[in-house]
């Protein structure tokens, strides 16, 4: 059985016209010029009748394109006898859909790369004799011992057993260098293990790891359509009409039908069909390629047009892993006793201090006990019961429910203070400090200096401590004591817009949804914030949201100067065919030259020399955000509960 080729699978109607072509040129050279007119005529008006149809279905869903301009090109040059041209628009139409399919798998290709790089194989250990076996990534089960070999990569997320590694997490965080890991540190999936083998031991099913979340993201941001793509349909209704009002003044004055049909072959196909979607691919290939998941083409518009910023602060504008300073026990306990008690109900809690109480008492040799019970009030803290005793953490409010001796204790600016209260009785206080990011200022100063001027910090945190922090970084608007609903009523309440929202936990989530650009900070954040933002930087730099904006003005910008390149280009070749100086033929395949150098510009949104050009340009403070992504990668994963203490 014969095999029909890809390429005619793919594009039928190019591959027809071609076919249709020979024939005519066969015909052509037996001097059957009558058989070559009715041919290429019939095969018009059937590629004629073809797009009215796609145009009539487009027009029902609220398109309008400039199809209109290629059926009457198509007709009109039949009725004047210009079957030549006839069959060369044709070509252009079919050609041009070729072309821009293969543009934006140029443009795409980043992103084609994270999908085609899904881990498949595993290479499961048996502990006991030390050989493998091979089974599918989707068949790991959470506690399997997992064989990496060398420049293999990693199938499922998971720790490391063996000694060291080094692992090329380039395609997950945009981080160019290897990631050193020791014994006990964390791998991501997608990661691409170093010139060792390397024993891990997994930590989640291959549908619950990095990548895979990743890989959704991707194949959700694929499928978008930007404001822009439909900006380009509104400019189809002027041009329409002045292509035809021109087309038909030249046929007027000159008294020719031709030069009718000669104005609009240059103005078909125009290449608003196809510069914006092809920049707009190229400007999420870009994005990939910077460790930034865009989820949807008009989203890359938002950023080019926002105002305002929003920042949360724990874990976004701070580096999220408060440090214990100090213990501060009532009377009747110690350092140590108040500390282990306060750690051992913490191990119930979401909060991101949670880590860093339950930390500091491995740290000094404390016991942690179990719960017989437990719960936790978002953004306020946790009750845990030991027996018959009851411990509560967190927020002074939420200790004085029910303890009313518990008092405010002194801080400093920039400390946190956690409230523990035993059995309704006030037990003390844990001071924490959370260091402010070294690039935090740099970036709200750089988003300034790209139009978004207004900053605004939400915090659940003190108004001491946000006011602290927010002075760090150079941002003058401040609302602390949020609850998350509060988030959502002070983004809902602002005029400057576009509102980016940056955050990363999951009390986030719902400001993130609100936010006309929710971005979800860190590939190791919270997995409902990733789920309800717009964007999500993968690398733990907050300074990925200035490139972010800045890829979303360079999108636009290329994609608004293609379509008016091809605009302009257009409306001269019409203006010279009015004046009969252009026959039809020569006509469209001087607009498939229009076509072409308008992708062209249009692939400028890939924008690889700009990336270059701005990683010279990094500045020193943002060098340290490898480290701070390795280190957050190797403390235990805990969902940032952002409850003001």
């Amino acid at each position: 059985m014969t095999r029909i080729p890809a390429f005619v699978l793919r594009y039928p109607i190019v591959a027809a016209t071609m076919v249709v072509g020979l024939i005519g040129l066969a015909l052509w050279t037996v001097e059957a010029t009558d058989a070559v007119r009715w041919l290429f005529s019939g095969y018009g008006l059937v590629i004629a009748l073809i797009e009215l149809v796609g145009m009539l279905r487009r027009l029902r869903r609220g398109s309008f394109g400039i199809d209109l301009l290629a059926i009457i090109a198509i007709v009109a040059t039949i009725v004047v006898g210009e079957y030549v041209a006839t069959l060369l628009i044709v070509l252009m139409l079919a050609g041009g859909a070729a072309l821009e399919d293969f543009a934006a798998g140029r443009a795409a290709r980043e992103l084609d790369a994270l999908l085609k790089r899904a881990p498949q194989i595993a290479h499961r250990l048996d502990p006991d004799t030390g050989g493998t076996t091979d089974v599918p990534a989707t068949e790991v089960r959470v506690g399997d011992l997992l064989l990496v070999r060398p420049s293999e990569i990693v199938p499922v997320d998971g720790q490391l057993q063996s000694d060291s590694a080094a692992f090329d997490e380039s395609s997950l965080t945009g981080e160019s260098l290897p990631v050193e890991r020791a014994a006990g540190d964390g791998v991501l999936s997608g990661s691409i293990n170093g010139q060792t083998a390397a024993r891990i031991v997994a930590r989640a099913t291959a549908a619950n790891s990095q990548y895979q979340r990743i890989i959704a993201l991707v194949e959700e941001a694929s499928t978008s359509k930007a404001p822009v793509v439909r900006l380009a349909d509104r400019y189809a209704v002027p041009f329409t009409a002045g292509s035809l009002a021109l087309a038909a003044l030249a046929w007027v004055l000159s008294g020719d039908p031709v030069r009718f049909a000669e104005v609009l072959v240059v103005a078909t196909p125009c290449p608003l069909l196809l510069a914006a979607p092809v920049a707009f691919m190229g400007g999420m290939s870009r994005a990939a390629r910077n460790g930034i998941i865009v989820k949807g083409a008009g989203v890359l518009e938002a950023l080019s047009r926002a105002k305002t910023v929003v920042f949360d602060k724990t874990g976004t504008l701070t580096y999220g892993t408060p440090a214990i300073t100090e213990v501060r026990p009532e009377a009747d306990f110690t350092p140590d006793e108040l500390l282990a008690l306060a750690a051992s109900a913490e191990q119930y809690s979401s909060h991101v201090l949670a880590a860093s109480v339950i930390a500091a008492a491995r740290e000094r040799g404390l016991e942690l006990h179990a719960a017989d019970s437990a719960s936790e009030a978002a953004t306020f803290g946790v009750e845990a019961r030991f027996g018959a005793g009851v411990v509560r953490v967190g927020k002074l409010a939420f200790i004085h429910d029910g303890t009313a001796d518990a008092a405010a204790t002194h801080l400093a600016g920039g400390e946190l203070a956690i409230y523990v209260a035993v059995d309704g009785r006030f037990a003390g206080s844990i001071v924490a400090s959370d260091r402010v990011r070294d690039n935090a200022r740099q970036t709200v100063d750089d988003l300034a200096r790209l139009g978004v001027r207004e900053s605004l910090m939400l915090t659940g945190d003190a108004r001491a401590t946000a006011q602290h922090v927010a002075g760090q970084v150079g941002i003058v608007h401040v609302r602390a004591d949020c609850l998350p609903s509060d988030k959502v009523e002070a983004v809902q309440a602002l005029t400057r817009r576009p509102v980016i929202m940056v955050g990363d936990g999951v009390n986030d989530a719902p400001v993130l949804a609100v936010a006309d650009v929710g971005i979800a900070m860190g590939a190791k954040g919270s997995t409902a914030a990733s789920e309800s933002a717009d964007v999500v930087i993968l690398l733990d730099d907050i300074s990925r949201t200035v490139r972010a904006v800045r890829i979303g003005k360079d999108t636009v910008r290329v994609a608004l100067q293609s379509i008016w390149l091809g605009i302009m280009l257009s409306v001269m070749l019409m203006v010279v065919a009015a004046f009969g100086l252009i026959p039809a033929t020569a006509g469209a395949i001087s607009q498939e030259v229009v076509d072409l150098l308008t992708i062209l510009n249009a692939l400028r949104a890939i924008g690889g020399r700009r990336d270059e050009a701005a990683a010279r340009r990094v500045p020193a403070g943002v060098a340290s955000t490898a480290a701070e992504t390795r280190e957050k990668a190797d403390r235990p994963v805990h969902p940032a509960v952002d409850r003001p203490v």
